[in-house]
């Protein structure tokens, strides 16, 4: 349903393939009360996604993996980049559903609880994906090796790190992207509550 400040004249559809690209022709509301003049937008669909941050609350550990990021190769000059399970929501399927799946194929780790963190849209200037955040209680002992969907040429290698040690690559800037940097930052301020509640502490 369309939000009555908006006015959409035409939708069109510029590319179909994996992802798709819509072309809007709309205005809106101003904040004055008056209508923009006509505008054209172009919005990249590929869907929703969920993401978690594995949490070992016993060992005080995080999980982590590394892959290939072609959108990096440009903007960072380091394309293999750290961050946290995550994958795209089919249809049907709830957002706890994908994290359970998506850790056992990237990281090996079982989730055995969620807590949400927060639900964000990812770059609302150019897509309309929605990323919804967990921390999921996790045995970090189970987190080793290369993972990945071969059908998919998937490439990621867990890194084990304890949450100290993650804290610092989040400050010296060396975790990029932003899903495992909001993540991180929320565990910062709620490790030890966190704890407590999954019994890490007394």
């Amino acid at each position: 349903m369309t939000d009555p400040r908006v006015e959409i004249f035409e939708k069109t559809v510029c590319y179909q393939g994996f992802f798709r690209i819509d072309r809007y022709r709309l205005r809106h509301r101003l904040f004055n009360g008056a209508w923009s003049r006509p505008l054209v937008r172009e919005v990249f669909e590929r869907g929703h996604a969920a993401a978690v941050l594995p949490y070992d609350p016993l060992r005080d550990q995080v999980v982590l993996i590394e892959q290939f990021r072609v959108g990096a190769i440009e903007a960072t000059g380091d394309p293999w980049l750290l961050e946290i399970v995550a994958g795209m929501i089919d249809p049907g399927e709830t957002p706890e559903e994908v994290v359970q799946r998506e850790a056992v194929e990237e990281s090996g780790c079982v989730i055995q609880g969620v807590v949400p963190i927060c639900e964000y849209l990812v770059s609302p200037g150019g897509t309309s994906e929605r990323l919804t955040l967990f921390c999921g209680k996790v045995d970090a002992s189970q987190a080793s090796g290369i993972h990945g969907a071969a059908d998919e040429d998937e490439d990621i290698r867990v890194v084990v790190l304890s949450a100290d040690d993650a804290f610092a690559q989040l400050q010296t800037g060396r975790i990029k992207a932003a899903a495992p940097i909001i993540a991180l930052q929320w565990l910062m301020l709620n490790r030890d509550q966190l704890r407590h509640r999954w019994g890490a502490t007394s």
